[in-house]
């Protein structure tokens, strides 16, 4: 990414605004156009040189505020060359400081995630803690492990939260942000655990129109009025190790034979180790 040190302002006009992880928040935006007025826009946003023009990468509060109030141009730091993923990685990594919605903070998590990943495939779950094992992994961590480190929060609560910014659709997000009541963490936290896109989305259109002010209270109105509409939570363990069960009645005997050669160690690490007796 080649930052273009000439360009320090641009034409408001001119800077192309694309797809969104959130749309602006009117109440941000009033309360940026008052210290604008005040004090002028001093905050760079970011933008890209792209075929059609510069585009936002971050800023998208800033933008609309320095529109408002009046302001021809605008300060930017341009970059001449940024790809797409690098585009949405920025855009994620930027908002992930502080001052988001539970709500929203779970889309950009699940955002960086998604690029991340992409850009750093060592660092998926499961894949760092492997290399680690087999002493390939140098500094990598897994993407959970380092958010939770950046946040002060526990590896399964950042997934909580990325597994709910991951199962969410557009239209449910639509709904979820004109809820009557604040979706809490709480609330993202549960929504991470529907598995089926037919009950969240029902959930999220019982808490938009004010009928429900929570996930399990949604939940219940669901169940109340079809009891079979709610998939009944299980162990995850026990999804796993039905799948492991067939996956292992299905293979061949050499399949069996190397399965064991490459998990030997895991496996005996498992087992309850045998009591000795004293002497």
């Amino acid at each position: 990414m080649n930052l273009l040190p000439a360009i320090t302002d641009l034409p408001v006009a001119d800077i192309i605004v694309g797809p969104r992880l959130r749309p602006f928040s009117e109440a941000e935006v009033a309360a940026l156009v008052g210290l604008i007025e005040e004090f002028g826009q001093t905050t760079p946003i970011l933008v890209r040189k792209t075929l059609h023009g510069f585009e936002l990468v971050d800023g998208l509060h800033r933008l609309e505020a320095t529109r408002r109030a009046g302001l021809p141009t605008i300060p930017v730091r341009a970059y001449a060359t940024m790809s797409d993923a690098d585009a949405r990685l920025l855009e994620a990594s930027q908002n992930l400081t502080g001052g988001l919605s539970p709500l929203d903070d779970a889309v950009f998590l699940a955002a960086w995630k998604r690029e991340h990943l992409k850009k750093h495939p060592e660092t998926a779950q499961g894949k760092a803690g492997a290399l680690a094992r087999h002493g390939l992994q140098g500094n990598s961590s897994s993407f959970a492990e380092i958010v939770a480190s950046k946040r002060a929060i526990t590896v399964r609560q950042v997934r909580k939260i990325i597994a709910a910014g991951e199962a969410l659709r557009p239209a449910d997000l639509a709904l979820l942000r004109t809820a009557t009541a604040p979706v809490t963490l709480k609330d993202v936290e549960a929504l991470g655990k529907v598995a089926d896109d037919g009950e969240r989305s029902r959930i999220a259109s019982l808490l938009s129109c004010g009928n429900a002010k929570s996930v399990a209270a949604a939940r219940r109105q669901i169940v109340a009025e079809d009891p079979s509409a709610v998939e009944v939570e299980t162990d995850p363990s026990d999804k796993q190790y039905l799948a492991l069960k067939t996956a292992w009645s299905r293979a061949g005997a050499a399949a069996r034979r190397r399965w064991l050669a490459e998990v030997g160690a895991d496996l005996a690490d498992l087992m309850p180790r045998p009591e000795v007796a004293a002497e």
